[in-house]
């Protein structure tokens, strides 16, 4: 098979199979040959591993994983992608693709069923307009991985990359502290995709905790808490948690000093410590 990050290759298949790319999608196809390896390489992914791909594409990433890993599994919503695939991968036997929304998939089953006795973490491409719910599911269903390692805009990357208590953490940052270790491996020029996106793209792997990072009783009440706090950022976290959650103004600041803080305290100013606390002052 010719290099599938040459654009006259990617173009040929894509006329071949009628296949126009898709900004529903989010489609943006890697062109930079050295990509790949590099995510690949930061997934730390070897032959004992079962992989799940979310958004194979042409087989760019795919083709290096398959290369590199015991078994991959990638999951397509995208119902024009197979037979432009049963070409590009063919030949692959250590290949399998789930036509499906990853959003609806249960992950749980995949794993059991495609990847039993093996390691497995998720490395993927990820489309951009879609990058916060796809992690989330990835983190919040507790699946066996672990590890992710995915590639998003620079703008989500340092998002998902951020340390609670920092500047630059919000919400989605929160979360991924909660249940994973997360870092920023490397950046992508927009010119490393066809078509050019008009941002840089990011890497991050997010190495699953055995626990989250806090213990808390009430998880769902806990990233309600963290969701009203960020949802108004220009706002304190007394004003943002008393709008987002509809209580009193005066009950939440009780609680906050309570917990030990100035009443004025910015939601970014919190750790997950912190909003633990608090939660554990609003319930008392």
């Amino acid at each position: 098979m010719p290099e599938l990050t040459d654009i006259s290759v990617i173009r040929a298949l894509c006329e071949k199979y009628d296949f126009s790319l898709s900004k529903g999608f989010g489609q943006n196809f890697i062109i930079n040959p050295g990509i790949p390896t590099k995510i690949v390489d930061a997934s730390g992914v070897d032959k004992r591993y079962g992989v799940i791909e979310i958004g194979p594409g042409i087989g760019v990433l795919t083709k290096e994983l398959a290369k590199r890993a015991g078994k991959v599994v990638s999951i397509e919503v995208d119902e024009r992608l197979p037979p432009l695939l049963a070409e590009t991968m063919a030949g692959v036997d250590n290949f399998k693709l789930v036509l499906q929304d990853v959003l609806k998939v249960d992950l749980h089953a995949l794993i059991q069923q495609e990847f039993p006795g093996m390691p497995v973490a998720v490395c993927a491409n990820l489309p951009y307009y879609i990058t916060s719910p796809i992690v989330m599911k990835l983190l919040s269903e507790r699946l066996p991985v672990e590890s992710l390692t995915v590639m998003v805009q620079k703008e989500a990357a340092d998002r998902l990359a951020a340390v609670p208590g920092t500047r630059a953490s919000s919400a989605i940052s929160c979360a991924v502290n909660y249940y994973s270790t997360s870092r920023l491996m490397f950046t992508a020029a927009p010119g490393s995709f066809y078509p050019a996106p008009k941002v840089t793209s990011a890497v991050v792997r997010m190495d699953i905790r055995p626990s989250p990072a806090v213990q808390v009783e009430d998880e769902e009440g806990y990233f309600a808490l963290i969701r009203a706090a960020f949802g108004q950022r220009r706002k304190t976290a007394a004003n943002a948690i008393a709008g987002g959650l509809g209580l009193s103004k005066d009950t939440v600041i009780a609680a906050i000093q309570q917990a030990g803080f100035d009443p004025r305290v910015r939601p970014e100013a919190l750790t997950l410590e912190d909003f633990a606390a608090i939660q554990t002052a609003l319930k008392g």
